[in-house]
């Protein structure tokens, strides 16, 4: 969980949290703006700001150590958890973990935008009503489409876009709201 986020679920003001964990406005309202890394801040400080926020040290350091992976992997990754958890265990799990939202503000957009359309596309499927949290989200869209690796393959291996065209109209309504081509989710090994 990120400080911003923590200090939206106390309703707590960066200005409360600087006086109650008794550090410089300026070192918390530094970290809370991305201007200063948590990970490089002091046990000190961070035990400080957890204390306040009644979370644990691990927690709060927690999404500073996320990598980023390929974005071919995180889509199987995300298959793949489909696959184990069971539809309704997807829905419960993804908005229970709050990833779509940690993604976005790390404005990694493509696995935001990725989980996002699984989300809803598992949720049509099962007849289950959209969460309302990322309605601010569902209004977005990556500026340029995202084609699977092996359809730009074959695109280029042809020497024209006729695979990626095709793909484009039979892509899952889901991903294409967000400009992400996607025809098979279930079919993984």
């Amino acid at each position: 969980m990120t400080i911003r986020e923590a200090l939206k679920a106390k309703n707590m003001t960066i200005y409360r949290l600087a006086k109650e964990s008794r550090l410089p406005y300026a070192t918390v309202n530094e970290l809370c703006n991305g201007k200063s890394r948590l990970e490089k801040c002091s046990a000190e400080t961070i035990y400080k700001i957890a204390q306040v926020l009644d979370i644990s040290m691990e927690e709060l350091l927690a999404p500073c150590f996320l990598e980023r992976s390929n974005f071919e992997n995180f889509k199987s990754s995300i298959c793949h958890r489909v696959k184990e958890l069971g539809d309704i265990g997807f829905i419960i799990d993804t908005l229970e973990k709050r990833d779509i939202r940690l993604y976005y503000e790390r404005e990694w957009y493509p696995e935001s935008f990725y989980l996002l359309a699984m989300l809803d596309y598992i949720s049509r499927e099962n007849q289950v009503p959209l969460d309302s949290e990322y309605d601010d989200l569902r209004c977005c869209r990556l500026e340029k489409p995202i084609y699977p690796a092996s359809l730009r393959a074959l695109s280029s291996a042809a020497q024209n876009d006729e695979a990626l065209k095709m793909a484009s109209k039979t892509a899952i309504p889901e991903f294409m709201r967000f400009n992400i081509v996607e025809n098979e989710v279930r079919d993984v090994i």
